[in-house]
């Protein structure tokens, strides 16, 4: 193994010459490109963090001392993309779109284990054919968690599973390198990115800079941790919805008193297992096991993203000072939601709002116009083909996601998508959490459960935001709710969705009597 010195506090790597490293595991056909008409390529830098929710971003004040400047920067001089949201949420089906373009029914990367099967194109494949020299920095998180190099990059560094903010070990090109222990896993991917961009400006390329951060356990940078210890964390509006035992409880209008008109039977009924799991690892009442209270773990996650947000800075100034800012497309996003308090729990899995919406922000001064508005639905299917058309490339067939280029760039999109659907598999390790299939549309919501008995859930967005009163039961949205039933059922005929796609797992678990599980 290679060991890194440090010198004058600043952290250093000798970028190896660039590897071609196995760019296809399908046959050449399958990867033919399709060069747009009248197409000005550009660079692309995608910068995918890890559990960013959607509204922890400094010029959307939900958390009034909460830092992020560069984010800030990017949605005053670019796009931000309000209503962006993923097909899962949950690291490795996210992160599996991103790179397909394919839902997770399609690619079968179901959860944080299912190995990935063989065939499967990611589109950087593409932008290797049509010329681009592509690299990877960070988090793959994908089938076994290993950190060997994977199709489509020519540059690779990574690290196995969930990997550590300090005392980082990556595999950079196949070699197994060790980082003075000081070293913080951000910076030490922003810095590498940063040599590879400078190495590159006489060649189109593609960076994916891929954060661990703001992944749990939460580490800030030296600078930044502690600076918002003192700081009061505001509970969300639902953060006391559902409570434990909850079953029948009417709506109350602004004076706390029980609304007129709500005479259903079972009025805003929650499901039981969204209770229970206060009390978890994934609850307000019992967060990490107990290792802390929610609030001083959530201070040190914005802790954490402030970090996050420094290393955005340091990739768009490096932009500026080799003269390639104007022709650059930056786009940073979550790869999930997080909750942080919404209906009493922590984490992702859910199709509520605050789990399945992340932040998505684009950047580009030839192509967007500065304090751009996106309000149309996008999913993270979408950035694959967005990539694709960036670089002058039509997107591959096989693709479910659309470009956003024509919405970034303020143009018409009459036919653009005017709903959303969402898939969650039950997992082994985190069993609180149903099955969930879902769809949503502008105004409404409808979360469907299998194999739990259980009430489902149906919201009206535009007048219950937070998503408090369950209307599933509401005789005048019956129709509606028949509707959009059968649009589920649809999307999942249409797309080779109605089979669960079981997956064989053979994981070793230490201290279990039975030692080796296979599920």
């Amino acid at each position: 193994m290679k060991i890194l010195r440090q010198s004058n506090n600043i952290h250093y790597v000798a970028i190896t010459a660039l590897a071609t490293l196995g760019t296809s595991c399908v046959s050449g056909d399958r990867l033919s490109i399709k060069k747009l008409p009248d197409a000005q390529p550009r660079n692309v830098i995608f910068i995918l963090s890890d559990d960013h929710r959607y509204d922890y971003m400094g010029f959307l004040n939900a958390i009034p001392w909460l830092q992020t400047p560069n984010m800030d920067l990017m949605a005053a001089n670019g796009a931000y993309i309000q209503n962006a949201f993923v097909t899962t949420s949950l690291s490795s089906p996210s992160r599996a779109s991103i790179l397909t373009g394919l839902f997770s029914h399609e690619h079968t990367v179901v959860d944080n284990q299912a190995p990935v099967p063989d065939g499967l194109i990611y589109f950087p494949q593409y932008l290797q054919k049509a010329g681009y020299r592509t690299a990877f920095f960070g988090k793959w998180h994908m089938g076994d968690s290993g950190d060997q190099p994977q199709p489509g990059f020519d540059h690779w560094e990574s690290f196995k599973g969930q990997g550590t903010y300090y005392n980082v070990k990556m595999n950079v090109n196949g070699e197994q390198v060790a980082y003075p222990e000081t070293a913080y896993i951000t910076d030490l991917l922003t810095d590498h990115a940063i040599e590879f961009i400078k190495s590159n400006r006489e060649n189109p390329f593609f960076v994916y800079l891929s954060h661990k951060a703001v992944h749990d356990p939460f580490e800030a940078s030296q600078k930044n941790t502690g600076i918002y210890s003192d700081e009061k964390m505001p509970k969300p509006a639902n953060f006391y919805t559902p409570t434990y035992g909850q079953h029948t409880v009417p709506s109350k209008d602004r004076s706390g008193e029980p609304a007129k008109g709500v005479q259903w039977y079972g009025a805003n009924r929650f499901p039981d297992w969204v209770k229970a799991q206060r009390e978890s690892w994934h609850g307000v009442d019992y967060s990490y096991f107990g290792r802390t209270d929610w609030e001083t773990e959530a201070k040190r996650y914005c802790e954490t993203l402030t970090s996050l947000d420094e290393s955005i800075g340091r990739v768009l100034q490096c932009l500026r000072e080799n003269g390639m800012d104007q022709n650059t497309l930056v786009i940073y996003m979550g790869d999930n939601g997080f909750c942080w308090g919404e209906h009493g729990l922590i984490d992702k899995r859910t199709f509520y709002e605050a789990s399945v919406r992340v932040p998505m922000l684009a950047y580009c001064p030839q192509i967007i116009e500065p304090g751009t508005v996106v309000r149309q639905m996008v999913q993270n299917i979408d950035i694959a083909p967005t990539v694709m058309e960036a670089c002058g490339i039509a997107k591959a067939e096989q693709m479910r996601g659309e470009s956003m280029l024509p919405l970034l760039k303020g143009e018409q999109a009459p036919n653009w998508r005017q709903r959303i659907y969402y898939e969650y598999y039950w997992e082994y390790d985190f069993p609180q959490t149903p099955t969930t299939f879902g769809v949503r549309t502008d105004k409404y919501k409808y979360i469907r459960y299998h194999g739990i008995w259980d009430t489902n859930e149906f919201y009206d967005l535009e007048a219950d935001p937070y998503e408090t009163t369950n209307l599933i039961a509401s005789p005048e949205h019956q129709q509606t709710i028949k509707q959009l039933t059968e649009d589920l059922y649809s999307w999942l005929e249409g797309t080779g969705g109605m089979n669960i796609p079981l997956k064989r797992t053979v994981k070793f678990r230490h201290g279990d009597h039975r030692n080796l599980e296979i599920y």
